[in-house]
Parts: structure tokens; sequence; C-alpha cells
């Protein structure tokens, strides 16, 4: 199989949250994995993952401090093939503390301070080098103490100056709010944040109108839970389901192709727990959805308070 045989949009990203620990909060994720869940299993579903992704033509992979092991799997897999024109995004801001377990009661805890962002940068750099295109910090909110710490926004701007873009991931339901917010932040003069990484899918799309401007000034904007952590694949709605049959695709590829359509040019970060997985989100690059069918799913978006504290209540498989 040749990358010509398989035109992958340019704009498709491949996210390792649910292959870099063994336990995260998507839905459909459980029999796509290997049988046992030890660390030598799941860094081969992540090489496996990323071989045909490459093969597949997407050039983009998408890490976190806290998705446990993927910066580790993502240098090995780099190392071993020494594939050229990779992007690599990262993320810092949460610490992995699952110790690799199923059943933790902590998976992951969150601190946006200078001194974190310090460690975890050193931490990032150590594992991954000059490949990280882009450093983003993970889950910044509108109440986040980044906005008012002078220190960390002059150590993110210093980073930004020395060449590596500085970006920001955002969730909740005042996520516009935190990316309008997050833009207007300047150190003599320069924007901090040339990039955003925010949840947007049929069900949660408040936030697109901040990502359309933020496209309009020129930033790098990537979309994040495509398929809304696995709800709109496992209990696709109903007018999802016939039009996923109409394209003859499942409804992952479907809502995906949603956010391709999108006018302000969105890199899709997907998250795919196996190769089969993949392989049925790959199909969205072949979904051309027409104006109608994009009202018609847009009609399943749901308020965006409802939405969090739905997803705040997904377990840790």
């Amino acid at each position: 199989m040749t990358d010509s045989e398989i035109p992958v949009d340019e704009r498709i990203a491949v996210g390792l949250a649910a292959l870099g620990r063994p336990a995260y909060i998507n839905l459909g994720r459980v029999d796509a994995l290997p049988p046992v869940r030890d660390f030598e299993a799941m860094r081969a579903a992540t090489y496996a993952v990323l071989d045909d992704a490459y093969r597949a033509g997407v050039r983009w992979i998408d890490v976190a401090r806290s998705y446990g092991s993927s910066e580790e799997f993502l240098a090995g897999w780099l190392a071993d093939r020494a594939h050229p024109e990779v992007t690599v995004s990262s993320k810092w801001g949460y610490r992995y503390v699952g110790e690799w377990k199923l059943d933790a009661a902590v998976h992951e805890v969150k601190e946006h301070t200078a001194a974190r962002f310090a460690g975890q940068w050193a931490e990032t750099v150590g594992l991954l080098g000059k490949a990280v295109s882009l450093y983003q910090v993970h889950s910044l909110t509108v109440d986040s103490p980044l906005f008012t710490d002078d220190r960390l926004v002059g150590a993110l701007a210093e980073l930004a100056a020395g060449g590596v873009p500085v970006g920001f991931s955002t969730s909740g339901p005042e996520q516009a709010d935190a990316v309008r917010r997050a833009f207007e932040l300047e150190v003599s003069g320069t924007p901090v944040f040339s990039a955003v990484q925010s949840t947007w899918n049929l069900l949660e799309p408040s936030v697109g109108p901040a990502l359309a401007e933020a496209h309009a000034a020129g930033k790098r904007v990537l979309v994040k839970e495509t398929v809304a952590n696995g709800r709109l694949v496992v209990e696709p709605p109903p007018a999802l389901g016939r039009i996923a049959r109409e394209h003859e695709a499942g409804p992952d590829a479907v809502v995906i192709a949603a956010v391709l359509a999108q006018d302000w040019r969105p890199v899709a970060v997907i998250g795919p727990s196996s190769t089969a997985q993949l392989a049925e989100n790959l199909v969205a690059t072949k979904v051309k959805l027409t104006a109608e069918e994009l009202g018609e799913l847009a009609a399943l978006a749901e308020e965006p308070v409802a939405y969090w504290r739905h997803r705040s209540c997904l377990g840790w498989h």
C-alpha cells in the first residue's frame, strides 16, 4: 500500500490519548485494545497505529505528558522508523499519576504553574528533542492561574521566541471565552499563542465561532474529541446513523468529515485505539457531506453545560 493509494486529508492528526496509557474515558475502546494492557502490548499497539497512519499519509501526531507513555512510545517509533516530515505536538499541564493501573483512584493531576511547565518541557525535550513542532498548555480554562502568572506567561513567550510555537487546548462549557482571552495575551507586544486545540464535535460545537475568529486571525486551529469520546459512535443519533448508511461509512467517518467541512479549516485530531478504528476514521476523507446533511447534523448539538456534565460522568475503562 502506498501513500497515493489512500489520499488522506493533510488536516488529519493522530492523537495517542487512548494508546499511551491503559485506562481512558473513550467509549468503545475496551475491545479494540490488547487483551492484556501492559507496557509492551500498548507500545506494540501504538506502533501499529502509527505505522498504518504514516502509510495512509498522516504526518501529524499529537501527544501529551499526561497520556501515560505516549511521548516515550512516539520517541521510540520515530527513532526506529526515521520517517521524515512528521509534525509532533505535545502538551503540558497535567501529570499522569495512574501508575499504569486500570483502577487507579486518580489518573491525572492538573497544575498550570511555571514550575510544572519548566519540569514537563524538560521531560518532553528529553524524549522528543527537536521533533516538537508545537507545545500546548493542556486544558486551559478561563479560571486557570496562567492568566495572572506573569512568570509563566513570560516563560511561554520565551519558548515561542526561541522557535517552538506555543499553543493551548481547551475544555469545558466556557471554551470560547478561554480561546478569546488566551489569544489576547502578549509579551512586549507579541502574542504568546499561535495555535489552539479545542473540543468541537456535533454534540458540542459551541466554541466554533471563536475558532473561526482564530483562523481568520492566522492562528492554527486543531479540533479534539471529534467523536465525543466515542458517544457518537457507540450510540449514534438516528440522523447520524442514516447519513452514515447513505455514505456507506461508519458514524465516526461522518462526524470527522463534518469537522473537515468547517470553513475555518481545523486539523482534526483523531484518537483510534486500534488499526481497525484508524481505518474506519480515515474513511472521513472520502465522505463529502451536503449542505442539507450538515444542517441535519448541526441539529444534534446539546446545551454545552449538559454536554460537559455528561462527559464528567464517563468512567475510566
